[in-house]
């Protein structure tokens, strides 16, 4: 046992308590929150290591305002079941009615409180307003929901009084706004992300294909509902999408189907099967239904716990099984459309011809000139993109004036091209193409004079208009859809700068009149200001090539959400343009025009595939 002491501002003694071995932290009024006085903080957060667990300290006999305000900002970091310690801080009034799993607000640091508080009253000082300041970054709200934010100023008060108590008069804090302030360790310390799963609404093609909904749970048990992380997912789960997802998804549980009341833990048996017992709302659901619902469950939790779920059985209200899937029985349902996952890579050669490599395992075959007119055509192109069952592929012509869609596999002259721009300079006509996972190709016109995002539906309908629009002038660069086809990341350009967003894909109508559009961007990388190629990466993770304020160009994996995703990649020069696949095992590729492509494997270093080529893809 550590013991750190110092003074406050007014001379009382603070103490932290930390049993470091145990993976235990007592806090009381300092810890990591920077307050007035010229001794060091201590920084109880230790991110990354979800082990260790904070318990907060009530607050002392006749504690200062300061030690009030200090330590119900800490205590709001700890694993305090139901904030029990932590509305100690609070007036009896203000305890009972503060809503900590209202939002949560993530600044950059823990908040700073103001040194000098302002006196409402010198009447014998029996008020005070303090100022939280910070730097907000985001926002966690009711439904768990990431919002990304450009760095702004946080100011709130915080109103203290004098309340009687067993002791006399003590000072508690009575105006509080709801939810939780973290600092952003604090936050990534307490919190995960999780993937919790839809299916695709509206028609598509059979089977139905899942769809990630990233949101954050607490790490361990939550302190509202005492629930663990797992249960905290399947219940997630069962409330239904996020409000942005929601008009794009459907679930297949009967509306109000809850778990069964008194469920707190969900633990796999020594066999990794997960008993889910629900309320009344899922008795007597068909067979179908109910797999449909196994599947949702099992790919939410199946990397939550140390040993992977690999069984799902539900339960109806009296205890009885409703059905059972295991993890193969899942595939069918799998969230990237195929279980079987692409075969190899694909790039354009100097030549202009289209490459692939095959095994893509490890992503280092012997490249091959495709089949057909795109691999030994009379027309050079610039760069790829090959539909998800590997049968057909788009390429643009290198002065990037017009798409081409032909067969990998049956040779044949080059057909009429698909799309073609009227732009005069070759930077404002066609990017490079993407294919959804229900066979759709989409690419975007950059022609000032008649920007366009198109999509053709099953690769060679009549190329279809996609409005966008929250663009707010902006200009789509580049595109890649997302495997479960409702959602799309763009590269947009406005005031000279490239940004990450995501849109959500809503379709109307009919498949033969259909209206499709891209709605509520959001950025997906705000603290990059200058965005160069992206990927997705994984059911809700993108690889991002691109620059901070001021910085260099790095290589980065951000969540769908905006939030940054764990996992450092080692620099790279000069790419060009990236590539990854769904399944995480498979190199992330890159081209760069120093090295050529380059690949860089679960666990290794960046290494040269090809000296000469560019517009590596998967497919999609």
């Amino acid at each position: 046992m550590g013991a750190d002491r110092r003074k406050d501002g007014r001379g009382g003694v603070l103490g932290l308590f930390a049993l470091v071995g145990c993976g235990v932290v007592l806090l009381s009024a300092c810890g990591s929150m920077p307050v007035t006085g010229d001794v060091k903080a201590v920084d109880a957060s230790q991110p990354g290591d979800s082990q260790v667990q904070v318990y907060a300290v009530a607050p002392r006999d006749n504690a200062t305002p300061n030690e009030i305000v200090d330590g119900f900002l800490e205590s709001m970091t700890s694993d305090d079941s139901d904030f029990r310690t932590t509305r100690k801080y609070l007036t009896r009034k203000a305890a009972s009615t503060w809503k900590p799993s209202a939002f949560t607000t993530v600044l950059t640091k823990a908040p700073n409180r103001s040194e000098r508080p302002f006196r409402d009253s010198d009447s014998g000082m029996t008020e005070i307003t303090y100022t939280l300041t910070g730097e907000k970054v985001a926002t966690v709200d009711a439904q768990s929901a990431y919002q990304p934010l450009a760095p702004t100023d946080y100011n709130q008060p915080l109103h203290l009084v004098k309340e009687n108590g067993p002791q006399g008069k003590e000072w508690r804090i009575d105006r509080v706004p709801d939810g939780l302030l973290l600092g952003q360790s604090d936050f990534k310390r307490l919190y995960r992300s999780v993937d919790k799963y839809y299916f695709a609404a509206g028609p598509t093609s059979e089977p139905p294909i899942l769809v990630a909904d990233p949101v954050y749970l607490r790490s361990r048990t939550d302190p509202v509902t005492g629930m663990d992380t797992v249960t905290q997912a399947v219940r997630s789960l069962l409330a239904g999408p996020t409000s942005w997802l929601r008009p794009v998804v459907d679930s297949s549980f009967p509306a109000g189907t809850a778990l069964k009341k008194g469920v707190t833990t969900l633990t796999p048996d020594d066999r990794n099967v997960l008993k889910v017992p629900l309320n009344k709302k899922a008795d007597g659901v068909g067979q179908r239904s109910c797999r449909m619902m196994a599947s949702q469950v099992l790919y939410t939790v199946r990397d939550l716990t140390s040993a992977r779920v690999e069984q799902v059985e539900l339960q109806d209200s009296d205890g009885s099984q409703l059905c059972v899937l295991r993890a193969d029985q899942a595939e069918e349902f799998a969230p990237d459309g195929s279980s079987s996952g692409p075969d190899s890579q694909y790039f354009v050669d100097a030549n202009g011809h289209v490459e692939r490599i095959p095994g893509s395992t490890k992503g280092s075959g012997t490249p091959e000139v495709v089949a057909g007119p795109l691999g030994d055509g009379p027309v050079r192109m610039g760069a790829v993109g090959v539909a998800r069952d590997e049968q057909s592929a788009a390429a643009v012509s290198r002065d990037k004036a017009s798409l081409y869609v032909a067969s990998l596999f049956s040779d044949g002259e080059l057909p009429a091209a698909a799309v073609t721009s009227k732009a005069q300079n070759p930077n404002d006509r066609l990017s490079a193409p993407s294919w959804d996972g229900r066979g759709d190709l989409w690419v975007a016109d950059r022609d000032p004079g008649n920007p366009r995002l198109l999509r053709l539906t099953g690769g060679t309908g009549k190329p279809q208009e996609v409005s966008v629009p929250s663009l707010d002038g902006g200009r789509i660069e580049a595109l890649r859809m997302s495997a479960d086809g409702v959602r799309i990341a763009l590269l947009v350009n406005q005031d000279g700068h490239n940004t990450l967003q995501i849109g959500r894909i809503e379709r109307r109508g009919p498949e033969t009149e259909q209206k499709v559009s891209v709605v509520e961007l959001r950025q997906a990388a705000p603290q990059l200001t200058d965005v160069t190629a992206m990927s997705w990466a994984g059911r809700s993770r993108l690889v991002v090539v691109g620059k901070e304020q001021d910085g260099v160009q790095q290589v980065r994996y951000v969540q769908a959400d905006g939030s940054t995703a764990s996992g450092v990649l080692p620099g790279v020069n000069q790419v060009s343009s990236v590539a990854a696949a769904d399944d995480e095992q498979l190199p992330l590729m890159a081209a760069t025009s120093s090295d050529g492509i380059v690949k860089l494997s679960p666990g290794d270093n960046w290494q040269t595939v090809v000296k000469e080529g560019s517009s590596l893809v998967y497919p999609g």
